[in-house]
């Protein structure tokens, strides 16, 4: 159920990372440049979120990062999915 804590924040998105991860900056510099705000778990620190995210998505990977902005949140995949999302 961490996940799910994690899903119904008010930020605009919600990014699993961890320190050390060249593509986790990527993302959060991206949403920065947009202006949007983004809530960010560390992987290393709360596995059982980030075991959550991988059983729910298949995504193994970070960063995984979840769009907090409509009624639901949605999926979208890594930085390369991010920067799609944001163009």
């Amino acid at each position: 159920m961490a996940l799910n804590q994690h899903l119904a924040s008010e930020e605009d998105f919600l990014l699993i990372t961890t320190d050390v991860c060249w593509y986790c900056v990527r993302a959060k510099r991206a949403l920065e440049a947009k202006g949007l705000t983004y809530i960010e778990v560390d992987a290393h620190q709360d596995r059982e979120t980030h075991m959550e995210a991988t059983v729910q998505t298949g995504w193994r990977t970070v960063p995984v990062i979840y769009d907090l902005r409509g009624d639901e949140p949605v999926f979208v995949g890594g930085s390369d999915e991010l920067i799609e999302l944001l163009k």
